[in-house]
């Protein structure tokens, strides 16, 4: 069973490609930065514990929260099945499948055949739209191939592995309602509740304040570091090339303000977009930084970096503040 027109070709950010799949196959098409700002996927995490081996900077929201936000906000019917049974988890994708649906699958990409950067991930996100006796048939991002397949094998060994940010077997379905959504009135809603979210985090290491808090950890990423010159360098480059779009996240956020812009006359969000277009480089800036640190053993850079990050604190708050105020 292989379902025919299910793609998104140059999708940078997995669960946005997969999500795009899903939707053009249903009749929606919205673009892959429209998609990121409805679903509200900008944020910020410094993600540091005992049991890791380096720090992670994050940049969006948790996994399936693009997708379950951006489906509230345009009142798609979204049906998520987790289940610790291998079994049923695969009878609901192909049920779906047999229906005529493609379906979303979260997993960790480590498994997966097409992958050849073997690290855990299990908040990675791929559309599936057809299975044969032995292969699955997938949509990933352009980075991982576009559309691919894997083993049935790896499949269930990636959709049932446990671990950080992982999911019991997930898979979902879309359906759009009849007739067009209000789209403007969807981006005014998520652009305020992410702002609210970015602005009021319940712990420091997230949002703005968790951008404060990654620069002061920074300068001590020499010594938190068994292999500065591998760790170091693999942190920027999920920043930059970890499915992010480039700078973080944020390039995207930045595109989505300028699309929304052309839908919606407001100061506020005109403004936002003008400073998220001058924020967006800085974490590119970061990204060199630290990868020269890694490379060189400098701590010059790491204190560069730490500067940066300290003026990204303060100007991604303003930026939200702002956008906080449309209407």
């Amino acid at each position: 069973m292989i379902l025919e027109r299910v793609a998104f070709p140059g999708g940078l950010h997995c669960e946005t490609t997969a999500l795009g799949a899903l939707l053009g196959h249903a009749g929606l098409e919205l673009s892959e930065p429209m998609m990121f700002g409805l679903g509200e996927g900008l944020g910020f995490v410094y993600w540091d514990a005992k049991t890791m081996d380096f720090p992670f900077l994050g940049g969006r929201s948790k996994p399936m929260m693009v997708t379950r936000t951006l489906a509230g906000h345009l009142g798609l019917d979204l049906r998520v099945t987790e289940t610790a049974s291998a079994g049923r988890a695969w009878r609901a994708v192909t049920d779906a499948l047999d229906a005529g649906q493609p379906v979303g699958l979260q997993l960790d990409c480590y498994h997966l055949d097409y992958f050849t950067t073997k690290v855990h991930f299990g908040g990675h996100v791929v559309a599936m739209y057809g299975y044969d006796d032995t292969r699955a048939y997938l949509i990933d991002t352009a980075q991982q191939g576009g559309a691919v397949t894997t083993s049935l094998t790896s499949l269930a060994l990636a959709r049932s592995e446990r671990g950080p940010m992982t999911a019991r077997n997930l898979s979902f379905t879309i359906a759009t309602p009849p007739g067009p959504p209000d789209l403007a009135a969807a981006i005014r809603q998520a652009i305020r509740g992410n702002a609210e979210t970015f602005l009021n985090p319940p712990i420091a290491n997230l949002g703005h304040r968790g951008i404060a808090k990654a620069a002061t950890q920074v300068k001590k990423w020499l010594a938190r570091s068994a292999d500065p010159g591998r760790d170091l360098p693999l942190a920027a480059s999920l920043m930059e090339r970890g499915g992010t779009g480039g700078s973080l996240f944020r390039a995207v956020y930045r595109d989505f303000l300028a699309e929304a812009a052309t839908l919606i006359d407001d100061d506020s969000l005109r403004r936002g977009h003008q400073l998220y277009t001058e924020i967006a480089p800085l974490w590119t800036e970061v990204a060199t930084h630290l990868t020269v640190a890694g490379e060189t053993a400098d701590p010059a850079h790491l204190a560069q970096a730490s500067k940066i990050l300290a003026d990204l604190a303060l100007r991604e708050r303003e930026a939200m503040t702002v956008l906080a105020e449309i209407r």
